[in-house]
């Protein structure tokens, strides 16, 4: 650990490292092991022991034991605050394999049910885009139709944050990117000089359009 993390206290570095380890293992889930995960745990509680005993090397392990590590369910050494605030571990996260198209199958055939479970589950989705795809039943919350493998997406505000709206699953749901795209220009997301631009740029300028071209000769006289 850089000597910044070593001089912060444990729910910050908590805070900073949860993101990379679950970043990492949604990665890898695919092609790792279990027992790979297991020698990361391993490596984790290695260098936050040392990270503990440094701190305070004046006093006992079992006193840096019992105030950095707790017990939760079964699991007893959890590298945890006071607060609750836990370090993930690399194990916690399921391996999934890579599951093979049946036969023939091809987004192309119209079994569209069929891909839009398959997509759901792909192990390269974030876990907010797949609860909100779960909610959805695998539809946009915009046209309804069936997101397939293939499709790029957006997470929207129902109620705009411009507005007022919170960063909340019950404010969100998940869109097609050209869904998206149409609703923030109605929703009044948008703001106004972005419309004014969008309008700027879909409209003719009327009056470069219907502007004569004057022809002159060599002497400068206009022949119009």
């Amino acid at each position: 650990m850089r000597a910044q993390g070593k001089a912060a206290p444990q729910a910050a570095l908590i805070n900073k490292l949860n993101p990379i380890i679950k970043g990492w293992c949604n990665y890898n889930r695919t092609v790792v092991s279990k027992e790979i995960f297991g020698e990361l745990d391993m490596y984790l509680w290695e260098i936050t022991e040392r990270w503990a005993k440094r701190r305070h090397p004046n006093k006992t392990k079992r006193w840096v034991y019992q105030k950095y590590w707790k017990a939760e369910g079964s699991q007893q050494w959890n590298f945890m605050d006071a607060k609750g605030a836990k370090l993930t571990r690399h194990s916690e996260t399921e391996i999934v394999r890579h599951v093979k198209v049946k036969g023939t199958a091809s987004p192309m055939g119209g079994n569209l049910v069929y891909w839009s479970k398959r997509l759901r589950k792909s192990p390269n989705i974030s876990t907010r885009v797949l609860k909100l795809m779960g909610s959805q039943k695998g539809k946009c919350g915009h046209c309804g139709r069936l997101f397939i493998d293939g499709d790029k997406w957006e997470v929207d505000h129902i109620l705009p944050k411009s507005l007022g709206g919170k960063d909340r699953y019950d404010n969100l749901q998940l869109l097609h990117d050209y869904c998206h795209h149409q609703k923030t220009r109605i929703d009044g997301s948008q703001s106004s000089r972005t419309r004014k631009r969008d309008r700027e740029t879909e409209e003719p300028d009327e009056v470069k359009v219907s502007r004569p071209v004057l022809k002159t000769n060599r002497a400068g006289d206009s022949l119009v």
